[in-house]
C-alpha cells in the first residue's frame, strides 16, 4: 500500500495544441516496488483548470473517471456542453468525446482517473498556443504514463 500524503503541481508541457498556460496539475502513479506490489495500471491526474482555459474535446482508448472537486465549469459529453461543479463524477468509457471549458473565472479543480498506465487520446479540437491557430488537428498519439514520469 502506498500513501501520498502531497501533490506537487507543476505546469503542464508545452503543447502548441492543448496550450494550458495558467493550469498546473500533478500525476499520481504508485511507484514500482521489486516485490511487484504495487497498482500498475491506475494513473490519476489531479489539475487546476485556470480561468478561462480548457481541456479540447477529445477521446481516449482507456476507460476515465472525471471528478470535478472545486469549482464551476461545462463539460463535453454525449454531444453537448453541459455545466458541472462540485461533486459531479463523470464516466466516460472508451472513444466517447469529453472535454472541459472553465468560464468561470476562477480555477476549476478536478481530477482524472485512467484505467491503464498506457493512454491513446486523439483531439477532436484543439486549444491552439498563440501563432498556430492554424495549424490542424496531431495525429493519434500514445502516453505511457510510467515512462513520462521515469518509470514512477
Amino acid at each position: 500500500m502506498t500513501v501520498i500524503d502531497r501533490l506537487d503541481y507543476v505546469p503542464f508541457p508545452e503543447d502548441p495544441h492543448n496550450h494550458k498556460p495558467g493550469s498546473r496539475h500533478s500525476l499520481v502513479l504508485d511507484p514500482v516496488r521489486a516485490d511487484g506490489r504495487y497498482v500498475k495500471d491506475l494513473v490519476l491526474n489531479f489539475e487546476h483548470l485556470a480561468a478561462e482555459e480548457i481541456i479540447p474535446v477529445h477521446v481516449h482508448t482507456n476507460e476515465e473517471v472525471l471528478i470535478i472537486d472545486e469549482g464551476e465549469a461545462e463539460a463535453f459529453y454525449d454531444g453537448e456542453w453541459v455545466p458541472v461543479g462540485p461533486g459531479a463524477v463523470i464516466l466516460v468509457p472508451p472513444g466517447v468525446p469529453h472535454g472541459f471549458r472553465n468560464r468561470s473565472g476562477s480555477r476549476v479543480r478536478l481530477h482524472a482517473v485512467f484505467a491503464g498506465r498506457v493512454v491513446g487520446t486523439r483531439l477532436l479540437e484543439r486549444s491552439p498556443a498563440p501563432g498556430t491557430e492554424d495549424d490542424p488537428l496531431p495525429p493519434p498519439y500514445i502516453i505511457d504514463f510510467r515512462e513520462l514520469v521515469g518509470g514512477a
